[in-house]
């Protein structure tokens, strides 16, 4: 999420959800299987380790993040969406990557619209100084989100969705959105469905009811969806979201803006559970990885029957 705070004005509405005993309009979506804390454990531990030098743009430590990230998409048998994984583009004379990989829709009219997952890869390099270190892990932001992706994606190359999905991780978000900025343009002829961003999701919520908060939530029925096709409530408001302009925060928002379509981030830092925003402390110890798996084990299949919903089930409400 970013820093900068753009000065609009956005009203977010809750809506109630209702809970379902059977959905007999989605299609059927993978059996129901714990996705490991351990695998998730090990792809956050290695992409906030040291050795990656905080993911800057334009460093080695980014380059080794989008080849492990490649590499891992590549192992799941997850074919990159253009000729390479590497969706390059220019930020003040630095080359860097977009990482774009595509799980093929299988049903003959709606395989040709597009839900896309994502979380940015990038991170700030070095922060203020504590005891001598100044490197910025970036465990929370954006390990987290990006461990999260990695898992559903795994999920979700196993089943059977009738819409394709194209598993994304932006870099330069830190810069200004500028990755995902650069890729809604590319794909502007693209039929995108829906965009669910996963940014800071390392430690629990406090006093809430639901397990996540989603930006934005007033502004299409994706929520009540998801918490619909759950049959209980896993997605929620955070009421400072006002305050800090979220929804346009975080790569969600380049998508909303290019395709008029349900766009949303989900996290679970709510300003008073994490204090190492930015800060050289934000590292994996300090992060919950078994918390991570329950996201993911909790939105698998709310999103498996997103991706597998009617035509214009989820939708933008009107303006």
């Amino acid at each position: 999420m970013k820093n900068k705070y753009i000065a609009l004005v956005t009203v977010m509405l809750f809506f109630g959800c209702k809970s379902v005993e059977n959905n007999k309009t989605v299609a059927s979506v993978s059996k129901i299987e714990v996705v490991e804390t351990s695998e998730i454990a090990s792809n956050l531990k290695f992409l906030s380790s040291d050795e990656l030098m905080g993911r800057q743009i334009g460093t080695d430590g980014i380059d080794r993040a989008a080849l492990y990230l490649s590499e891992t998409l590549m192992n799941m048998d997850i074919q990159p969406y253009f000729e390479t994984y590497r969706d390059e583009f220019e930020v003040n004379g630095i080359t860097t990557s977009n990482i774009v990989g595509i799980i093929p829709g299988t049903d003959k009219k709606l395989k040709d619209e597009y839900v896309i997952i994502g979380a940015h890869y990038d991170h700030i390099g070095t922060s203020e100084s504590v005891e001598g270190d100044e490197l910025a892990n970036g465990a929370n932001d954006n390990a987290s989100g990006c461990s999260a992706v990695l898992a559903l994606a795994k999920e979700f190359s196993k089943a059977n969705l009738k819409r394709s999905v194209l598993v994304v991780f932006f870099s330069a978000e830190e810069s200004g959105l500028l990755g995902s900025i650069h890729l809604a343009k590319k794909l502007r002829k693209l039929n995108v469905y829906a965009m669910y961003n996963f940014e800071m999701l390392g430690v629990p919520m406090e006093k809430t009811e639901h397990l996540v908060y989603q930006t934005g939530i007033g502004i299409s029925n994706m929520a009540d969806k998801i918490n619909e096709y759950a049959g209980k409530i896993i997605v929620g408001q955070l009421p400072e979201e006002m305050k800090y302009q979220l929804f346009r925060r975080s790569d969600n928002y380049s998508f909303y803006l290019e395709f008029n379509v349900p766009s949303h981030t989900v996290s679970t830092f709510d300003f008073k559970n994490y204090p190492y925003y930015h800060h050289v402390k934000d590292q994996y110890e300090f992060l919950d990885s078994n918390h991570i798996s329950n996201v993911v084990n909790e939105l698998n299949i709310p999103l498996q029957k997103v991706i597998n919903s009617n035509a214009d089930e989820i939708y933008v409400y009107e303006k």
